[in-house]
């Protein structure tokens, strides 16, 4: 089952489980789209991976199946990828 966390790595920006601005990569690493596109053109600080828009689980199976209540938050921060 898909971890739907509730925050941007980087900026710690609420991600609900329903926006649409939340992006995750194959380790479910789970940044804002501002975040991905912006700070780390597009590329995983994490694992090196590439993002995909994060699905949205219907409000039904919410209820079975609730979102991640764990906040991740990148201590150093999330440098821009050509600053690596």
């Amino acid at each position: 089952m898909l971890e739907l966390r509730p925050n941007c790595e980087c900026c710690d920006r609420d991600l609900p489980p329903e926006a649409a601005n939340a992006v995750i990569c194959t380790f479910e690493c789970t940044f804002c789209t501002d975040c991905a596109t912006g700070v780390l053109s597009g590329t995983c600080p994490n694992c090196g991976g590439n993002f995909s828009a994060r699905p949205i689980r219907p409000a039904a199976m919410l209820l079975k199946y609730p979102a991640s209540t764990r906040r991740v938050l990148k201590a150093e921060g999330c440098a821009p990828k050509s600053a690596a």
